[in-house]
């Protein structure tokens, strides 16, 4: 059921990284709640897992002097979830983490996990992706800084070199400080299913327009993705139900939406138009503005 024929646990990022680079074919197991199930179904064999669970450095949530959120790769969507600094400073993120499965699992899955899973429907990913998150991956020579938009290279894949960790999760302050947000999974299930679309938006405001807006999609395409036109068309433009609709149909142009089992290609297109709009107008509350109706 599981073959495991090797199982190495490290206390330090420099221990794992160090028995990364003596072993390149060990796999990383943070909750474990992705690679047993793969490992199970027969997609993995003759496994050889590295623990990172005793790194108690990479589950620490804080904030830097200079104001970015630094998130440790090893918190559990339990913990990012009741974080006192997240919940006051990004609740979009909070939201996605109560969104992910049921307590149990959200109890051992952590959010570095689940972006390094590289699936385009984990539920950290699009708030992440609306965020402008930058996730920090050493190796046994240093460390390198890489915007999570870059981060997804395809359907499972990832730009994890060899001998590469995830640590942090770092999002800047000129990110989130003055933003409003709304996360918005939709599921047949809810919290215990696959999302079939996510939605997250953040928006700033300028007195009566829009200042900035992002808007990040699960589950549109291959890949975690960004509106970048529905966010270029909305700078400057008055805050209002005729601005937030034109949003909504502009961020159908940016989905790479496909049929699959869980809904048909112009289904999804229509959850894009009809969430993102949601979504915003929430977000605009959020961020200090009136109810657009």
């Amino acid at each position: 059921m599981y073959n495991i024929i090797g199982y190495y646990e490290a206390e330090t990022v420099g221990e794992a990284t160090a028995l990364l680079a003596e072993n390149p074919n060990l796999r990383i197991i943070a909750g474990g709640t992705d690679i047993l199930i793969k490992m199970h179904g027969g997609q993995i064999e003759d496994a050889e897992l590295l623990s990172l669970r005793k790194i108690k450095s990479l589950e620490r949530i804080r904030k830097a002097e200079d104001g970015r959120i630094i998130i440790g790769a090893m918190a559990t969507f339990t913990q990012v979830f009741n974080d006192p600094i997240l919940r006051e400073m990004i609740p979009i993120l909070t939201e996605a983490a109560i969104s992910m499965g049921g307590p149990q699992i959200r109890n051992i899955a952590t959010i570095g996990g689940n972006v390094c899973n590289g699936a385009t429907s984990a539920d950290s990913a699009s708030s992440l992706f609306a965020l402008n998150a930058q996730l920090k991956l050493e190796n046994m020579n240093g460390e390198r800084i890489v915007p999570i938009r870059e981060f997804y290279l395809g359907p499972g894949k990832v730009a994890l070199k060899p001998g590469e960790i995830l640590t942090e999760i770092l999002i800047s302050q000129e990110d989130y400080e003055g933003f409003g947000g709304q996360y918005i999974k939709f599921a047949m299930r809810e919290a215990m299913d696959i999302a079939t679309l996510a939605v997250a938006v953040v928006c700033k405001l300028q007195g009566k327009t829009f200042d900035e807006v992002r808007i990040g999609l699960g589950v549109a395409g291959p890949t975690p993705l960004r509106c970048l036109a529905a966010e270029a068309y909305a700078l400057g433009k008055e805050v209002s139900a005729e601005t937030v609709a034109e949003i909504g149909k502009l961020a159908v142009n940016s989905a790479k939406a496909r049929t699959s089992w869980r809904a048909s290609k112009e289904y999804r297109e229509h959850l894009v138009e009809e969430l993102v709009q949601r979504a915003l107008k929430i977000a605009v509350v959020n961020a200090g503005g009136v109810e657009l109706v």
